[in-house]
């Protein structure tokens, strides 16, 4: 399948977040988004507990692994690996700006060395069939972007990439933090459309600062491919309007209770197999955003999760509770309409 039939709206790779259980959430309220792993480091992936690292379900997909690394060989022997486990994907980090990627040489600073990310590009293409993607930045430092960008797009489009995402922010490595250069750098959308402009033919997708799903629809005529990353973690009902927005097809859940209910089985399944139910409610936090009772569902679902034997009825005591809310703030509504004041 083309990258633009399956790409067309992706979940950003976060660090610490967007792990097996966060994606098997997500995936609830999508059937079509495109899924990603965390970052996982090539070294690790050839030398260390694949399973705990890669394995992931079925449901996931379509899903995708970014790899961090910088070693040609090393990268071609983990995204086999990645192959062989079953991804739909393999995504080369070349943006990330913390300091633990700066001193392993590979995330944003690899924008410097485009050469050198083409030939783990190509490396990596020649062993495997599955696409292999690049995420960059737009620049890093004092780069100019309209160099940079392009100097590393002619590179690893010489070298057979199957597509690009671009976070339109340059990275500040000296002066910013990692959490700084999610916010600070300015954003240059345009920079990315005009990188599109100059390869019509590959992939490009956008990233950074996009919000809601109104905003990533507005890209799409100049992009091929949205990616959101905060929004989606923090927000993830928004999720449940992406099939019939992005791909045309009708959206799996109808409310936020109907995706508690998609996601139990798993919870359930995860619990059996030693996981903790904390590790699965923290990625449900946000389901309430904006809702009234999201403050007490947020607590329920910390305080009471990591309590000595907490189990799958904390999410029941949320959902009570969150019901009994909505309950609450539509009979207040219902009262100041009765009693003539609600215009005011």
């Amino acid at each position: 399948m083309q990258m633009s039939q399956y790409a067309r709206f992706a979940v950003a790779p976060m660090m610490e977040w967007t792990d097996l259980n966060c994606r098997a959430f997500h995936r609830t309220l999508s059937r079509h988004a495109l899924l990603y792993t965390e970052m996982v480091a090539s070294a690790a992936v050839v030398h260390g507990d694949r399973q705990r690292l890669l394995g992931f379900r079925d449901l996931e997909h379509p899903v995708a692994c970014q790899l961090g690394g910088s070693d040609p060989g090393q990268l071609a022997e983990a995204a086999r690996i990645v192959e062989d486990f079953g991804y739909d994907e393999v995504n080369l980090n070349v943006g990330c700006p913390s300091d633990r990627v700066q001193s392993g040489r590979f995330g944003a600073c690899l924008m410097r060395e485009p050469e050198l990310v083409a030939e783990c590009v190509s490396a990596m293409k020649a062993v495997v069939r599955i696409p292999v993607t690049v995420k960059c930045r737009i620049g890093v430092d004092d780069q100019d972007p309209e160099v940079a960008l392009d100097a590393l797009a002619d590179a690893v489009v010489a070298s057979g990439v199957d597509g690009l995402w671009v976070h339109a922010r340059k990275a500040w490595l000296k002066g910013l933090s990692p959490k700084e250069n999610r916010d600070i750098p300015p954003l240059d959308y345009d920079r990315v459309y005009r990188l599109k402009r100059r390869f019509p033919d590959l992939f490009i997708g956008i990233n950074g600062g996009i919000g809601s799903l109104e905003e990533a629809s507005a890209h799409l005529p100049h992009v091929d491919g949205v990616m959101l990353g905060r929004a989606a973690y923090h927000d993830p009902w928004l999720l449940a309007g992406v099939d019939s927005r992005f791909y045309g097809t009708a959206d799996p859940v109808a409310s936020r209770v109907e995706a508690v209910e998609r996601f139990r089985p798993f919870i359930l399944e995860r619990l059996k197999e030693g996981a903790r139910v904390n590790q699965l409610l923290r990625h449900m936090l946000g389901l309430y955003h904006g809702v009234p009772g999201a403050r007490a569902w947020r607590r329920r679902l910390t305080v009471d999760a990591v309590r000595p034997g907490a189990g799958v009825e904390v999410l029941d005591t949320a959902l009570a509770e969150i019901g009994e809310a909505t309950l609450d703030k539509a009979a207040g509504l219902g009262q100041l309409e009765m009693t003539g004041t609600g215009g005011r």
